[in-house]
């Protein structure tokens, strides 16, 4: 009688939703596969930021040695690139495919040559990468007195393509991309 009534109350536990002490889980198996589960997303999470932080790496690999228009000096070497500036964040709906933000600084606030840097780092990323990407480049907030002007020139595809149909404005990007035998 008492193993029936000891079946009765686990198969009504187990109609409720409840366990029972017959259960040999006790929550602790769901417990532990939720645990698991938030364990893999936190890994999952680590590892796409860890990969979005190799892309950037390798985006600044590819524009710090981009020259200066006017000195012998890369961009890398003026300080006009850096590691900090450069950002990848996924874009939504696409595997492998990123915006890519990178942010630079002219050596002067009324450099002449600022829109033509950035050109330049335009050109070499576009050749460059593999992957999908939108591209944003811009001036670091305050560091040029035409900032907003310059930005809205190196972000726009109609300009880029009409400044690289200029013969000698081309041959300046080219130079200025080049790979060096350093």
């Amino acid at each position: 009688m008492f193993f029936t009534l000891l079946g009765v109350f686990h198969l009504f536990m187990m109609s409720a939703g409840g366990s029972s002490p017959l259960d040999t889980d006790n929550g602790d198996e769901a417990v532990n596969r939720e645990r698991a589960s938030g364990t893999e997303k936190e890994k999952t999470k680590d590892n796409e930021d860890e990969n979005l932080e190799d892309v950037a790496a390798d985006i600044y690999d590819l524009i710090k040695d981009i020259r200066d228009p006017e000195k012998p000096n890369s961009l890398e070497d003026l300080e006009v690139v850096f590691e900090e500036g450069v950002k990848v964040y996924p874009l939504k709906g696409y595997e492998d495919a990123y915006i890519i933000r990178v942010q630079f600084t002219p050596t002067v606030p009324h450099c002449s040559l600022a829109t033509l840097i950035g050109l330049c780092i335009r050109v070499k990323l576009e050749r460059s990468l593999p992957q999908k990407h939108k591209l944003d480049i811009y001036i670091t907030k305050g560091t040029h007195s035409t900032e907003e002007e310059i930005n809205k020139q190196i972000n726009d595809k109609e300009r880029i393509a009409a400044a690289m149909e200029n013969p000698n404005l081309k041959e300046l990007v080219e130079k200025c991309v080049a790979e060096n035998d350093t």
